[in-house]
């Protein structure tokens, strides 16, 4: 049977939680008028559905990568994740410091990961 390499399978499942986390955190600001509690309720469930894959691709990764490397590649997702939301979920302008704070963040990741 195929297996997916570790960094393909732990990358592959930290995206796919990032997405359902945008929309659970994120995702009720479009609905302004909608309640508290129902926005709240369902940011559980759809959260529900980050954990299931957040956790086994912590649990995969750990190991081949440091929980360090792990925490960075998740922060990097989330605010790709997250860019890529706002513009296109939003209707929020993408601006020129996002994409500096951005590279900011990538230069992070290139220390955290670079063996020194």
């Amino acid at each position: 049977m195929f297996q997916f390499p570790v960094p393909v399978m732990t990358i592959g499942l930290l995206l796919c939680s990032n997405i359902f986390m945008t929309f659970a955190w994120y995702g009720h600001l479009k609905f302004p008028h909608a309640m508290l509690w129902h926005a709240i309720v369902i940011s559980w469930l759809i959260a529900f559905f980050e954990y299931c894959l957040q956790v086994p691709a912590n649990r995969i990764g750990y190991g081949y990568f440091s929980a360090a490397e792990l925490k960075t590649i998740q922060e990097i997702l989330s605010l790709s994740v997250f860019m890529i939301f706002s513009v296109f979920y939003l209707g929020e302008p993408f601006k020129w410091n996002y994409v500096v704070g951005f590279a900011l963040i990538v230069l992070a990741a290139f220390v955290i990961f670079h063996k020194w």
